[in-house]
């Protein structure tokens, strides 16, 4: 009898092949060991569009509203029948006994697997291999350890509720509010409060205004000491008159030892993080970049949420580390003892553990990579590297001195010990551009408290208040991996928008839908992306129901959330948005809604005969005017207009903190 082991994709599937020795090629799938070795490719099966459920769902209609499919229905991806139709004929095979579902060892990859399962009506065990490297020898240990796929039950209900309340979110929420705007709106269960969170930045670096202050410097032996900041540009010039021809005093000297820890090991966001702020890579770039590494056996599992190793990788980390400090630039690190201890730790590592590289670093030909593959595989070597390193140590040195009674400070560094950072850059020293964090204090002279300097030069310089700065994907995908933490218990386990498979994907999603463009490595809301948060309700465009959903989605994974309920809440959550938001008032429109009394039903009508917003830069107004019908009697008429201005100076600071 045979197995038949179904991976995600292609390339998978021949390593697999490879590792297990079923080295003969057929049509469609390799065999041999007692084994056939087949694929899917990507997503072969999705939810069934709102119109396969009724013909009536084809238009889109407020009175249709919500839908909530029961059962869910779904159809396979167009232009893949083929690949589903061989799936199915393998699984059929009367010598196939038992299917192993390798796709990949993640949520996603447990859905792809199920639902081709499903709709091919197989009834055969299943046994799961989980990996989180490619490694011939990876793939083996993990064949040799098979465990059975109802172990993986709950995983698949999490990836499922994930997908369904996608589709109830995305398909009810982005027809009711295109349906009552009259253009189409698409709202996302994650990308919409994403979107809000970049409106917002944009708001508020709209609204800044700069505001101008000076400094006073003093040259001391080489080294600068700032004053405090003066608004007044007079008062600075003043003061800078008082300190020329003075005498400047040290009047203190503090030093403090301070030790910088080597830092952690990469995680998926993290990784992304920092290819975009050294690279300008994308997310999705460089999760495609890791992907191919992975597949080409250079790199572990890339879709993880550690930042951490478990403790039976010890051995064979300590080997790869060694591996990784032969390749240039790191083979100029001397006297390099890895400490593995410190990136162990097993209660930190669930699914798969921190991106390391592999045994392969010894055979692969790093030249031959292509440049965004080898940037990316170097920079985790670094990390690797880095995070068994000693620490860094320094010496913190701030001098205070007086000068016609205003107080100056120098502040420098006294490096102690490079310990990682010496590591870190001999990398950062082969990158074309710098990063901007690479500014390090100078060390000071050797200043003593009670010095005195005479004919000192004091020199007057002008600064401007900055707004925040647009997102880049670096600091967005801090921000959503961090959003609704505070509300969120200190004990969750997943925080934030989406996970760090998906949030590449969201990203992309923004900007091929238009409502996010990309300006160098910022990230901007367009004019359309403003509009739609603006018109969506808190709910939608709130980071906090999301990172909610997040945490029952993983409550569910863990075998501890109710499917079910979650499930619920979601149609409940739709119902509502449809009973809440039923119409919008425009211009020349009647609208009626019908509300329960006690002491029977009132049809109440608005009727709008006017509508007007004049606002620019500097503001403008608002300008309605409506009748109000109770039962088709007319009740009252009724006009107001709102003036909008730009707000003064003391109403800023409070109209910030409410952006």
């Amino acid at each position: 009898m045979s197995k038949l082991i179904i991976a995600e994709k292609p390339s998978v599937a021949k390593s697999i092949a490879s590792a297990l020795g079923a080295s003969s090629r057929a049509d469609g799938f390799y065999e041999g060991n007692g084994l056939l070795v087949s694929w899917c490719v990507g997503h072969l099966v999705s939810p069934m569009d709102a119109g396969g459920y009724d013909e009536r769902f084809k238009k889109w209609r407020y009175d249709d509203l919500p839908i909530l499919p029961e059962p869910f229905r779904y159809v396979l991806a167009p232009g893949k029948e083929d690949t589903f139709e061989n799936l199915c004929a393998l699984m059929d095979r009367p010598d196939v006994d038992t299917i192993v579902n390798a796709c990949d060892a993640g949520r996603e990859g447990e859905l792809i697997f199920r639902l081709v399962y499903q709709m091919a009506d197989c009834h055969k065990p299943i046994l799961r291999l989980w990996i989180s490297s490619m490694e011939d020898s990876a793939i083996r240990e993990g064949f040799s350890d098979l465990r059975p796929g109802a172990d993986y039950e709950a995983l698949y209900q999490s990836a499922l509720c994930r997908q369904k309340a996608d589709w109830l979110v995305g398909i009810n929420a982005t027809r009711l509010f295109s349906v009552l705007y009259h253009r189409t709106l698409n709202v996302g269960r994650v990308q919409t409060p994403t979107l809000a969170m970049l409106a917002e930045r944009d708001a508020k670096i709209t609204l800044f205004h700069k505001e101008k202050y000076h400094l006073l410097r003093l040259t001391l032996d080489g080294a600068e000491a700032v004053s405090e900041k003066f608004t007044d540009p007079a008062e600075a010039e003043q003061a800078a008159a008082m300190c020329k021809g003075a005498a400047v005093t040290c009047t203190s000297v503090t030093k403090e030892q301070k030790k910088e820890q080597p830092p952690k090991l990469y995680d998926l966001t993290t990784l992304q993080r920092e290819a975009n702020r050294l690279f300008g890579y994308t997310a999705k770039q460089t999760l495609d970049y890791a992907q191919s590494l992975y597949e080409k056996k250079l790199l572990t599992y890339p879709r993880t949420d550690s930042r951490y190793l478990t403790s039976d990788m010890a051995e064979m980390v300590s080997c790869v580390i060694h591996l990784a400090a032969k390749l240039p630039p790191f083979d100029g690190c001397t006297n390099f003892f890895p400490l593995v201890e410190a990136m162990i730790s097993d209660k930190d590592v669930s699914d798969h553990h921190a991106i390391i590289p592999t045994m392969e670093v010894e055979k692969a030909d790093i030249k031959a990579l292509p440049l965004g593959e080898r940037n990316l595989f170097l920079l985790v070597c670094c990390k690797l590297l880095c995070a068994s390193a000693e620490p860094y140590v320094y010496e913190a040195v701030t001098a205070t001195f007086d000068c016609g009674g205003h107080t100056f400070t120098a502040k420098g560094r006294h490096v102690l010990a490079q310990g990682w950072r010496g590591i870190d850059r001999l990398f950062r020293a082969t990158l074309k551009e710098q990063p901007e964090d690479e500014a390090e204090p100078p060390a000071l002279p050797d200043f003593a408290e009670g010095q005195t300097f005479q004919g000192v030069a004091a020199t007057v310089t002008e600064h401007f208040t900055a707004p925040p700065k647009a997102y880049t994907e670096d600091t967005l995908l801090s921000a959503m991996e961090s959003a609704g933490k505070e509300e969120m218990p200190e004990d969750a386990e997943r925080k934030g928008l989406g996970t760090p498979a998906t949030r590449a994907a969201i990203i992309e999603k923004l900007v091929a839908a238009g409502f996010v463009e990309r300006k160098g490595k910022s990230l901007i809301p367009t004019k359309a992306g403003v509009n739609l948060v603006t018109v969506l309700p808190e709910p939608l465009t709130s980071p906090m129901l999301t990172a909610e959903w997040e945490q029952k989605l993983t409550a569910i994974a863990r075998g501890e959330g109710d499917p079910a309920a979650f499930l619920a809440g979601i149609s409940d959550m739709a119902r509502e948005l449809v009973k809440t938001y039923s119409h919008i008032f425009e211009e020349g429109q009647k609208h009626f809604s019908l509300y329960e009394t006690p002491f029977g039903g009132l049809m109440l009508g608005v009727n709008t005969h006017r509508a007007k917003a004049r606002i620019g830069e500097g503001g403008g107004s608002l300008s309605i005017r409506y009748a109000l019908e109770a039962d088709s009697q007319l009740i009252g008429e009724n006009a107001f207009e709102i003036q909008v201005t730009e707000p003064t100076l003391d109403q800023r600071a409070p109209l910030d903190q409410a952006l």
